[in-house]
């Protein structure tokens, strides 16, 4: 049977990318390529953590990837639309297969040239067989346990601009026959403005089995006040595959993070990315120390470090929307 493992067992490797496209990213080009960069040293931990693997696409891209990461990754050319890997890259099994699945822009937002050839491309150069699956899924709208359970929102996967005849049910019957999962744990809505439509990477996260952090809310004035209270109120109400109830653990979240036009952008201290050593943190605001604080007696034998993500966010995401691991 299909088995994911859970992010925090062992990994092989961690596959990313590099901002390639200046057409995309504009004047946030060299600040992403930055944090990417910096993200990329900290999971690499000087030889002692994950072998980084990074596409980039065209020679000025693995140019300066090359120039900017030297031994702390193995830069691989390869075309992509933009770096959203957990979105557009493979899931990996246990048994080394990778798992693809249809893409479509989030809903047609956002689609670009070779997007839905990253799959099978970073399957190819895995060395892992590869099996397509026919439905739309993005890997950032799944959070799972290695255990069996599987949390996600109704506001993404049964969002009529992905599979458009999705019910509960029948969204349950292909993730537990794809993902080889035995319960599906469910929460309503995602972020205000986040264009995945509620991504559960930027909600809510397993840590360790029978336990999932959630945000506090920065104060009333947070923009997702209300939809962070109902959150922590529907875990605490939850019980994962193996019948345990959950412990839900909350750290603040970053509380008003606004565009240019001052608009509130999802910014979300959730989509952290656990490597072999490291604990990647995005932090945008006064509370990253916080959030920091709180994560790091969560992962005992790993530092948990926070790096600013706020050039990256204004591409749609943060360390984990741009990662996948590949387990060992």
């Amino acid at each position: 049977m299909t088995t994911i493992p859970a992010e925090w067992q062992p990994h092989k490797a961690i596959w990313t990318a590099w901002p390639s496209a200046a057409d995309l990213w504009g004047e946030d080009l060299e600040p992403a390529r930055a944090e990417v960069a910096a993200m990329i040293r900290a999971l690499a931990d000087g030889g002692k953590g994950d072998k980084m693997r990074v596409l980039a696409h065209g020679r000025e891209a693995e140019a300066t990837a090359k120039l900017a990461l030297g031994q702390n990754a193995e830069i691989i050319p390869g075309a992509f639309g933009d770096i959203w890997f957990r979105d557009t890259g493979p899931i990996f099994t246990a048994d080394g297969q990778a798992l693809g699945f249809k893409f479509n822009g989030w809903g047609g937002k956002y689609q670009l040239p070779h997007d839905d050839e990253v799959a099978a491309r970073v399957a190819l150069l895995a060395g892992a067989g590869f099996k397509q699956n026919d439905f739309i899924l993005e890997g950032g709208a799944i959070e799972m346990d290695g255990e069996g359970t599987l949390l996600t929102t109704r506001q993404c996967l049964l969002n009529p601009n992905r599979n458009a005849h999705w019910t509960e049910e029948g969204a349950e019957v292909a993730l537990k026959k794809a993902l080889g999962v035995t319960k599906i744990l469910w929460l309503d809505e995602g972020l205000a403005n986040d264009h995945t439509d509620g991504h559960i990477d930027n909600l809510a996260r397993f840590v360790a089995p029978g336990k999932v952090v959630c945000q506090a809310p920065f104060g009333r004035e947070d923009p997702n006040f209300e939809v962070l209270e109902e959150i922590a109120l529907s875990l605490a109400a939850m019980s994962d595959a193996a019948g345990r109830k959950l412990e839900v653990i909350r750290i603040p979240s970053p509380g008003v993070v606004v565009d240019e036009d001052d608009d509130p952008i999802p910014a979300s201290h959730m989509n952290f990315l656990i490597g072999n050593s490291t604990v990647v943190v995005p932090i945008y605001s006064g509370s990253g120390d916080d959030a920091v604080n709180a994560l790091a007696p969560l992962f005992p034998g790993r530092k948990v470090v926070g790096l600013s993500s706020h050039a990256i966010l204004t591409g749609g995401g943060s360390f984990h929307c741009i990662t996948q691991q590949e387990p060992a």
